[in-house]
């Protein structure tokens, strides 16, 4: 899959979620091998840009390329100038988000509600793909209700005004996180364009992404909610699409290994205190499938330092490790 001068091998990425894809967990995500790897939600209104959360979702230092950075607003000129800012600042691919269904975030006028105004839509792609030199990409709902699914008129206008690539997710801003995805409107939009469309929504497994791309046609899968607490699964959709072979789960050794590495990036990235606390949301998601996980999330979320939730990660993990080798 080639976004401007960039191939994204394997065509998996990262989605863009607020409060997740931070820099240490993109960075993981890519190790563990997605191909690209997109930014938290970067507002474009300049007043914000020198806040302490929008310097550190900012940060690209050390990170692998293409820096992909996602910015949301409204204002066409305002996001033309967020797209020269952030390029200045190491983003390789600029995407603009059209695919938030927040309320906070509709409630601007940003986001997905953007979709109910296609003149809007056109100016806002034309104004940030003319701004930059590097490829404006765009993620996209499939329309604003279900009876107001707009996304082929949407892709054809983000085509004819410059953006580079598209990535949809198969449900609309209405439905929310609702129900379950659709792929028609994917499968549409692809065919209706010719630069290259990820499919989101739904993509949980490697079967999945297989028959998702199959019968949308799509360059590639956008994985979102499916790598919290597994961001292992970019290297089992990669290697499943390459060979139709299923890899080995990770061990419960390599797990602890894979999230003591991203728990001493969160505390090296936030700092100790505000580091603990954002990585009790991932401790229960990297726990989430095991019969124990109340319990070891009950105890993670008590733990205060560093020390104390590395200690208490590590015996989890170890206990789970011994039981492995003893069944």
């Amino acid at each position: 899959m080639q976004i401007g001068p960039y191939r994204i091998d394997p065509p998996v990425a990262l989605a863009p979620m607020a409060g997740v894809t931070d820099k240490p967990f993109r960075q993981l995500c890519k190790r563990l091998g997605a191909g690209l790897a997109v930014s938290e939600m970067t507002t474009s209104d300049p007043r914000l840009w020198t806040t302490r959360k929008s310097l550190r979702r900012m940060d690209h230092a050390g990170e692998p390329d293409p820096v992909s950075v996602q910015i949301a607003g409204y204002d066409p000129v305002m996001l033309a100038e967020a797209a020269r800012y952030n390029v200045d600042h190491g983003a390789q691919i600029v995407d603009i988000n059209m695919g938030c269904p927040a309320k906070k975030v509709c409630n601007v006028y940003a986001g997905s509600a953007l979709l109910q105004d296609e003149a809007l839509v056109a100016r806002i792609c034309a104004a940030t793909a003319g701004a930059v030199d590097v490829p404006v990409t765009l993620k996209i709902r499939t329309g604003w209700n279900r009876d107001n699914r707009n996304g082929v008129r949407i892709a054809k206008i983000a085509q004819d005004s410059g953006i580079a690539a598209l990535a949809v997710h198969g449900r609309t801003r209405a439905d929310l996180y609702n129900g379950e995805a659709e792929y028609d409107t994917i499968a549409a939009i692809k065919a209706a364009v010719s630069i290259p469309v990820f499919a989101n929504g739904d993509i949980d497994t490697p079967q999945k992404a297989r028959d998702v791309l199959a019968y949308t046609k799509c360059d590639g899968a956008l994985i979102g909610r499916a790598a919290q607490g597994r961001p292992w699964i970019f290297r089992e959709i990669a290697h499943f699409l390459a060979t139709g072979e299923t890899l080995a789960p990770p061990s419960p050794a390599e797990v602890c290994a894979i999230l003591v590495e991203h728990l001493e990036n969160l505390y090296a990235f936030y700092g100790e205190p505000q580091g603990v606390r954002i990585a009790r949301k991932h401790l229960g998601w990297y726990a989430k499938d095991r019969p124990e996980n109340s319990a070891f999330r009950a105890v993670a979320n008590r733990a205060e330092t560093a020390a104390e939730q590395l200690r208490l990660t590590r015996e989890y993990f170890g206990e789970a490790a011994s039981l492995a080798q003893a069944a």
